[in-house]
């Protein structure tokens, strides 16, 4: 069976299904498309099927031409289980969220359970939502086995994505792709598969390694974010200018990596991964991931340290925030991406409201909001827009906020991320 997988994989006549269409699985079904396997893209989302069988890409990173030709190349849309029938090869990249501070793999389980109707022996399902290690033994393999096919007559793996939303620098192609399975031979379709998609693939021993190695990665962030971040809070009070010092610290070429401070962690991975592994070290082993709590606990009061700046920079100016006309530049949850998902800009903009400010977004990165959540507008960066405010909080460096425009038109401006660095501006920085 191996043999004939993997004879399938290299001449293409594998049929791939993609559950899950977000920022992560549209570019694996695509990418699949385009180097000629016969893909469907499935999710549960009706809104978002329409808008792909539409032209429409609502992934940052996949324009509407990459699209068209993906569709021209055979990329099928569709919100239909029965489509997933008949697949060879299936890949898993489904929402992980945390619910009440624990992993929530419904949608996993779902994903799972709708592949095993339809899993035939020589199948190869891999996983690539972010979860705990051993979720892939000890959840899905067990799950998909409740179909009659044995582990064993079928392939499985775990190969953590590795997207980064807005960079121009890094791609799916030129990401090298961790790769993992259950046995030998699932890691060799595995890593087949993915062979085709991207420059180079990274095996590694067993999925748990590869579940740990998302984890790793994002927690090292996780850390390394709360470190300077605590650190900006210090060396305000101590009167030291910390951008610089990144700055100088920066050009040590070895022994050092740069971390900036900001308003807080957002996307799916800072605020959720850490808490994976945190959350599974104390169910199994009873203890806890001291590193993790503490990143937490620093990062999940930034937007609250955002406030209190923003607060005591109106009162200097015998204003008060209640009453206050409050633009913040950037909902998304970094530069040059649409994602807002755990945005810290909302927490901001939550804290500032609360205490009577009258707060309005704008990003030109979300030209509108298609969901429900937001309950502050959106307008437009403009002279006007900033000039009628009482502050301009910058909370994201996207380049179309152009720095003199704002120096010029923003009576006052909290700039919690340097983007003004090189220009003079009233108001100061976090």
């Amino acid at each position: 069976m191996r043999d004939l997988a993997l004879g399938r994989i290299a001449d293409r006549s594998a049929r791939v299904v993609v559950v899950g269409q977000g920022y992560v699985g549209l570019p694996v079904a695509l990418r699949a498309a385009e180097v000629g396997f016969q893909v469907v893209g499935f999710d549960v989302s009706e809104d978002r099927i329409a808008s792909l069988r539409s032209g429409h890409s609502y992934v940052g990173d996949v324009s509407d031409d990459h699209l068209a030709r993906a569709f021209a190349a055979g990329y099928v849309a569709t919100d239909d289980p029965a489509s997933l029938a008949d697949f060879d090869v299936a890949v898993i990249s489904v929402p992980t969220p945390l619910v009440d501070g624990l992993p929530d793999l419904t949608a996993v389980e779902s994903a799972g359970a709708m592949l095993a109707e339809r899993l035939r022996p020589g199948a190869c399902v891999v996983l690539e939502s972010t979860t705990y290690p051993g979720t892939t033994d000890e959840v899905l393999g067990p799950l998909l086995a409740s179909s009659g096919v044995e582990v064993g007559d079928f392939f499985l793996g775990y190969s953590p994505e590795r997207i980064d939303p807005g960079n121009l620098d890094h791609g799916l192609v030129d990401t090298p792709k961790v790769v993992s399975g259950t046995d030998a031979d699932s890691l060799a379709v595995v890593d087949a598969f993915f062979s085709t998609l991207v420059d180079t693939t990274v095996p590694v021993g067993s999925c748990a390694e590869a579940e740990l190695v998302k984890l790793l990665e994002n927690t090292f962030r996780h850390v390394n974010i709360a470190l300077v971040n605590e650190i900006a809070m210090f060396a305000r009070e101590l009167g030291v200018d910390v951008w610089s010092a990144i700055d100088a610290a920066a050009t040590k070429p070895f022994g050092f990596m740069r971390f900036t401070p900001g308003p807080g962690v957002g996307g799916h991975c800072l605020p959720i991964d850490p808490s994976y592994l945190a959350w599974r070290v104390k169910q199994h082993l009873g203890r806890s991931f001291r590193f993790v709590e503490l990143a937490n606990d620093v990062n999940q009061h930034m937007p609250d340290y955002v406030h209190d700046r923003v607060a005591a920079m109106l009162n200097e100016r015998r204003k008060s925030v209640n009453g206050s006309r409050v633009l913040l530049l950037g909902l998304a949850y970094k530069r040059s991406t649409s994602d807002w998902r755990e945005s810290p800009s909302v927490a901001v903009a939550d804290r500032l409201a609360a205490s009577g400010a009258e707060v309005r977004f704008c990003d030109p990165h979300i030209p509108q909001i298609n969901e429900s959540g937001l309950r502050f507008p959106l307008v437009a960066f403009d002279s006007a827009e900033l000039g009628d405010s009482d502050l301009v909080v910058v909370l994201v460096d996207h380049p179309e906020f152009e720095p003199d425009v704002i120096a010029e038109h923003a009576p006052l401006v909290f700039d919690a991320k340097n983007h003004l660095r090189n220009v003079e501006f009233r108001g100061d920085v976090l």
